[in-house]
């Protein structure tokens, strides 16, 4: 067989939006086959707990083909109606759909894209690298604090696969191995979306899906960024110290050349400084991220202790709405500091929007899923099966299986936002039967899709980054596999106390 032959029947796991398109026909399949039935709900919508009973869904096979069709415009702009609880792009009441959180996703993308534009965050974080390029041990922190912190509040991944190129070079300058470097990368950047925090494609679309705030639960998760981000430096750190003083315990080895250049760090070129336009720009990215964190969260819940405190006359509480009318001002501001221009700024915004059409996308479609479900009258009968078993589990157990539970799902379902959708319809009324905050449920769900993006072979990020750190995907894993087996048990042991003190 030949080599082109070879690379045509070597599998590649599907994308996100096959893998959902898949899921929405099976889903409509099933649900033929699922008996239907609803729960009484309080005044919030609320499932109540034990008053499941069975109804007949009273949906003819035309509708539910039509239902089937309609899966991504519901998905989309669905409205529930208030008296039959059915959703159709025609009804009146409230709105089912993600329009809310399609237009969000478009506009941070669009944000992110001319932030990138204007070079500052590139050039930024390649003066900070050779800053300490003499430093190893700080340059590692510092890289992955960085690229963690970015991580965690706006979702930055696939953005790192700029930086091998400046970093891999600086490490081996400093007598590391190439391991070092993408550790760093991966890593830094992964565990930071692990702990998100704000990050509008993990938190915020699942904080949207259990309809709860963008900023509740916050303490927590900060709580473990700060301690899991400590625990994968140290571990980096800890393996590039044994490497430099002993080059023979290297994993990876070191390819011709590699080991030319060490200990001559200071001789590495030094990245143009930054100018005044990119030094404005960074605050202002800067500032429109801590005025974001600052404008979601509950204050007076969270200073006090209490879930129905009232709010302060000064809290905010912006939701979807807001949050990309801001990133779309905030857009135009950057671009308009770095004077873009007109015609740059347009086609950067609008290329921006497109680059993130997929994401969105997939966020639809899951929702459409959701819908169909909710129009055959299943969710409720998923719900009540899984009811009886999490009733009497202690709220730190619970906490536990929503972590585990979600392991596979990420797999199946790569995309960090469509996996949200699809999953916190059931996982967040199932929170409320076992006594947990809703939160803490959105907390070990995206800690369950970050823990299995450090090393799952199907995204760009890993497979990406070995392949330009040029590390094999197996020596990576040797070089991850202690540490994931740690952040498994550190994650296991927040959500647990989280779901038990909350």
């Amino acid at each position: 067989m030949t080599p082109e032959a070879q690379e045509r029947r070597r599998f590649t796991f599907p994308s996100a939006l096959t893998v959902l398109v898949l899921v929405t026909i099976v889903i409509w399949a099933l649900a033929f086959m699922l008996p239907s039935g609803t729960y009484a709900r309080n005044a919030a919508g609320r499932p109540l707990q034990g008053s499941y009973h069975r109804t007949p869904s009273g949906r003819t096979f035309p509708e539910r083909l039509g239902d089937l069709f309609l899966s991504p415009v519901n998905g989309l702009y669905g409205i529930k109606d208030a008296r039959t609880g059915l959703v159709g792009p025609d009804l009146t009441g409230e709105l089912y759909g993600s329009a809310g959180v399609f237009l969000f996703v478009l506009a941070i993308g669009a944000f992110i894209t001319v932030v990138f534009a204007t070079g500052a965050l590139d050039r930024g974080i390649g003066r900070l690298a050779h800053r300490l390029r003499d430093r190893g041990a700080l340059l590692i922190a510092g890289v992955m604090a960085v690229f963690s912190l970015l991580g965690t509040v706006e979702g930055f991944a696939e953005e790192t696969l700029g930086f091998y190129g400046l970093i891999v070079p600086l490490m081996l300058a400093l007598g590391f191995d190439r391991l070092v470097a993408t550790g760093a990368i991966i890593l830094g950047a992964g565990i930071g979306v692990l702990c998100s925090t704000v990050n509008p494609f993990a938190t915020g679309v699942a904080s949207s899906a259990a309809e709860i705030s963008l900023g509740e639960g916050i303490g927590l998760r900060v709580a473990m960024w700060l301690v899991l981000t400590a625990t994968t430096i140290a571990y980096v750190i800890r393996y590039a110290r044994r490497v430099r003083a002993d080059p023979d315990r290297s994993l990876c080895g070191f390819l011709p050349g590699d080991r030319e250049h060490a200990q001559t760090a200071p001789d590495v070129p030094e990245p143009p400084p930054l100018t005044t336009l990119h030094k404005a720009v960074l605050v202002a990215v800067a500032l429109l991220f801590a005025f974001m964190i600052f404008s979601v969260i509950p204050w007076s819940g969270a200073l006090t202790g209490r879930a129905d405190a009232p709010p302060y006359a000064w809290e905010l509480g912006w939701s979807f709405p807001q949050l990309a009318a801001m990133f779309l001002v905030g857009a135009v501001l950057v671009g308009l500091l770095a004077r873009m221009g007109e015609q740059r700024l347009s086609a950067t915004f609008v290329q921006g929007a497109a680059d993130f059409i997929s994401p969105a996308l997939v966020i639809v479609l899951a929702r459409g899923v959701t819908v169909i479900m909710n129009n055959a009258r299943v969710t409720d009968t998923v719900l009540h099966s899984i009811e009886g078993v999490v009733s009497g589990t202690p709220s730190a157990l619970f906490g536990v299986i929503v972590f585990i539970v979600n392991l596979p799902l990420a797999f199946l379902i790569p995309s960090t936002s469509g996996h949200a959708t699809l999953a916190m319809p059931i996982l967040a009324p199932l929170a409320d039967f076992a006594g947990v905050t809703r939160p803490v449920v959105v907390t070990a769900w995206q800690a369950a899709s970050g823990w299995m993006n450090l090393w799952v072979p199907t995204t760009a990020v890993i497979m990406g980054g070995v392949s330009l750190a040029k590390v094999g995907y197996d020596t990576y894993l040797r070089f991850a596999a202690p540490l994931l087996a740690l952040l498994f048990l550190l994650i296991c042991t927040f959500v647990a106390l989280g779901a038990a003190v909350t």
